[in-house]
């Protein structure tokens, strides 16, 4: 019996599996914990990487091209994103150290290109920035014997600025001095005038060239007209990082442009309609062209008076008495101030003196011109004859600029018409009312958003894509025109004539309402 029941014993089954789990139960703990721990370890680094994107795309959006962008840049990535992870062990906070330098070295590094071929050495050349997140940890919860995983973990991530040129027409102009400057260095110019000649031949372009960029509003003259002459720009944004070239009969389409300058003369029917409204001029049209007074235009430009209207070729003349200077480095005297004309915002002297002028290379002006020759040719109606520049403007050396601004904040007083020999200035608009105003809610009408491209290496026709050294702002100082005084030849219709303003930037240009540059931050990796 005993026998029986041994054997019995000996030969059942029962609770066998329940040993086989027991002697895995040792893997299985560990396998779970791995999983466990390896899931935590993958959130962090996911919290990790959250704050290295969030904060490379604050350093972004720092990234302009000014001197002190690098700094900017780091102080955004390291202050203006507040990150935190919940799951590391020795810190809540997404750290990331200090790196002001424009360079390629430490946590924060700035990069020209986004290849990380070539390092960035200044604020005017850093054009990516990359972040490196300190390290975290993660103590292990099951596993710290299994040695499979480990608990630390970092995260870096590469940002850029995209960025657009929006509501103005999109133009160039080649870097007036690309073998000294081929940066293009913005402070450099500001405050000078340059002369920007249309090339109308189809060769190649060369430095003080200007043309036109791609933006799909068509093609041919009536297209370029279009874009810029009309007050609702066609085409797409044009983007400020990548951009291509557009020909097109340069000249012949300038007249569009000088309906910014309230002159509806020449071919400007098309696209500013009949009585030029679609192409309004600005509230502040000083120039140094008169309106002639022997003719019975009505002067609403619709064609229905006798002799001169605003469409007339012959209702804008150059003064027979207007500003023509002998010399660049002297100012007119006094007896050759009262034989002069009222007149516009002069170009810089040693571009006023002739056609050819003798400023460096032709192109770029010095920022001197005769202000005490505009102020007292335009008293006493505008101006009294003891005006006081420097406590006007804080300076004795102001910019074309300033006083446009200035002139339109105080019309009442500061634009008013004057007679003249063989007709009457015009400052204010005369053929197309109102004006657009200088300051508000829409983008001003006499000044620019220009790409400056390097165009050395036979650049021509259409080009692209091209990147272009800098977005810059400039003010129109004077209509595009030929320029006949006394038998002197002044200035070719093909000439455009501009003050350099400042970097067209984000938000604006140079008025505050304005739409003109859009940025948006982006991840590269």
């Amino acid at each position: 019996m005993r026998g029986s029941a041994l054997n019995a014993l000996i030969r059942n089954d029962d609770g066998a599996v329940a040993a086989t789990y027991a002697l895995a139960l040792t893997g299985l703990i560990l396998m779970a914990g791995v999983g466990f721990d390896y899931g935590r370890l993958a959130a962090m680094d996911s919290e990790l990487q959250n704050g290295a994107d969030q904060a490379a795309l604050a350093g972004a959006t720092q990234l302009n091209g000014a001197s002190d962008a690098c700094q900017r840049a780091s102080d955004a990535a390291r202050l203006m994103v507040s990150n935190t992870t919940v799951v590391a062990n020795d810190s809540n906070t997404v750290s990331i150290t200090s790196e002001p330098a424009c360079d390629a070295t430490g946590n924060i590094r700035f990069w020209q290109d986004k290849d990380r071929a070539t390092a960035a050495t200044s604020g005017t050349n850093a054009h990516f920035i990359e972040v490196t997140v300190a390290t975290r940890s993660v103590d292990y919860a099951f596993t710290p014997i299994t040695g499979l995983i480990r608990g630390s973990s970092l995260a870096a991530a590469m940002a850029g600025l995209g960025s657009s040129i929006c509501k103005v027409p999109p133009v160039f102009m080649c870097n007036p001095d690309q073998t000294n400057d081929s940066e293009f260095t913005i402070a450099n110019y500001i405050g000078k005038g340059i002369r920007l000649v249309a090339n109308d031949g189809g060769g190649n372009y060369g430095s003080g060239n200007f043309g036109y960029l791609q933006s799909n509003a068509g093609n041919g003259a009536s297209a370029l007209a279009e874009v810029l002459g009309k007050a609702t720009i066609p085409g797409d944004c044009v983007s400020a990082d990548s951009v291509t070239t557009k020909p097109g009969a340069n000249v012949s389409v300038l007249d569009a442009l000088n309906t910014r300058f309230d002159i509806y003369t020449g071919n400007t029917t098309s696209p500013c309609g009949s009585n030029g409204a679609a192409c309004p001029p600005s509230a502040n049209t000083r120039k140094d062209v008169i309106y002639p007074s022997n003719g019975n235009g009505n002067g609403n430009g619709n064609g229905n008076g006798n002799g001169n209207t605003c469409t007339n070729p012959a209702s804008w003349i150059v003064p027979t008495n207007g500003y023509a200077p002998t010399s660049s480095t002297t100012q007119l005297t006094t007896a050759q101030i009262t034989a002069t004309a009222p007149m516009g915002y002069p170009r810089d002297m040693c571009h006023a003196i002739s056609n050819a002028g003798s400023c460096a290379g032709g192109i770029i002006g010095n920022g001197t011109w005769d202000r005490n020759a505009y102020f007292a040719t335009n008293s006493p109606t505008n101006y009294a004859a003891a005006f006081d520049i420097s406590a006007t403007f804080g300076t004795s050396t102001p910019t074309r600029y300033q006083v446009y601004k200035y002139e339109a904040a105080n019309a009442g007083s500061r634009l008013q018409p004057q007679g003249t020999t063989g007709g009457t200035s015009r400052p204010q608009p005369f053929c197309v009312t109102p004006g657009v105003p200088v300051g508000g809610t829409a983008p001003d009408r006499r000044v620019l958003s220009m790409a400056v491209i390097n165009c050395g290496g036979g650049l021509n026709g259409t080009a692209g894509p091209l990147a272009p050294k800098k977005w810059v702002d400039v003010f129109l100082t004077e209509p595009s025109l030929r320029r006949t005084i006394g038998g002197t030849l002044y200035t070719e219709a093909s000439d455009v004539y501009v003050e350099v303003i400042g970097p067209t930037t984000l938000g604006g240009g140079s008025a505050a309402a304005q739409l003109i540059r859009r940025d948006v931050p982006y991840l590269v990796n």
